[in-house]
């Protein structure tokens, strides 16, 4: 009877956390055996130890076999299917976390490149994590244990890039964040958003996301936001016959003078004597 096994982890330690251990498990699969299309709701990461098959995502097509793998990434239509006769025996991992689309661009795993190959002498984590994690389910305190094997996992991944690669994923990665960030803001920023809400959208610390805005414009993220929200509601006050008030409320604030005093201090002026200047 060909190995078909799944084993989901339960634990207290399973509250959000930066990365998250969901399930693991390993399957020989019966020749043309196929998945999909289909789309799941975490990163489930596949390595091959044997066989051959073919993984699909989008309009790309990749014939994978042993020493290869591939990341399924959330909410994205794949499917995959084993060789009729040399079907494939592969291993997955399942894990989601506010770090885990970091962890995966730094690794060079997107959408449009979803597939790795591991260098000669650094699969041994990978080639048996199965394994590894099957072991910490009769330890004490395993759960923690199998944690580890996840983070030591995504440190493979990620060093198996040379260095010119590590640092062109990081760049990518760092506009990545940054546009979604902005995105974010764009879509969000007539409510009551607070940079947690953001970093938490984009899965980076908040800390960090806001230095990658000052790196990039100069500003902390907070900064961008406030000047976000007050280019529109100069817009607003232009272009409409709002109140104050009712701008206010447009552009996230509740206390229409907490509003007024933030948008003088950036603007120079009330928005009130805006409005009397531009009338005028």
């Amino acid at each position: 009877m060909p190995l078909n096994h799944t084993i989901y982890i339960a634990s207290e330690a399973q509250q959000p956390m930066d990365l998250n251990l969901l399930f693991f498990g390993k399957e020989e699969c019966l020749p043309g055996h196929a998945w999909g299309p289909g789309v799941r709701d975490s990163y489930i990461l596949h390595y091959i130890h044997e066989g051959t098959g073919v993984f699909r995502l989008g309009d790309h097509e990749y014939h994978l076999s042993a020493g290869e793998g591939f990341l399924i990434p959330p909410d994205t239509v794949v499917n995959y299917e084993a060789d009729t006769e040399q079907p494939w025996v592969y291993s997955w991992i399942g894990f989601r976390g506010l770090y885990a689309r970091t962890l995966m661009e730094r690794a060079g795993l997107i959408t449009t490149e979803p597939v790795y190959r591991m260098p000669d002498g650094m699969e041994h984590t990978l080639s048996n994590f199965y394994e590894l994690l099957l072991e910490t389910s009769t330890q004490p305190a395993g759960d923690i244990h199998a944690q580890g094997i996840l983070y030591r996992i995504m440190y493979e991944l990620i060093s198996r890039l040379p260095s010119a690669e590590r640092g062109a994923a990081r760049s990518r990665s760092k506009e990545m964040h940054i546009r979604q960030a902005i995105e974010y803001i764009e879509n969000s920023y007539s409510q009551k958003i607070t940079i947690l809400d953001i970093s938490r959208s984009v899965g980076l610390d908040r800390t960090y996301l806001s230095s990658l805005f000052k790196e990039r414009f100069g500003m902390s993220l907070q900064a961008f936001m406030l000047e976000y929200r007050m280019n529109r509601a100069m817009e607003l006050l232009h272009h409409t016959s709002l109140s104050v008030g009712e701008v206010s409320r447009s552009v996230g604030y509740d206390d229409p003078f907490l509003f007024s005093k933030m948008f003088k201090k950036l603007k120079g002026m009330s928005p009130k004597k805006l409005r009397n200047e531009a009338n005028s």
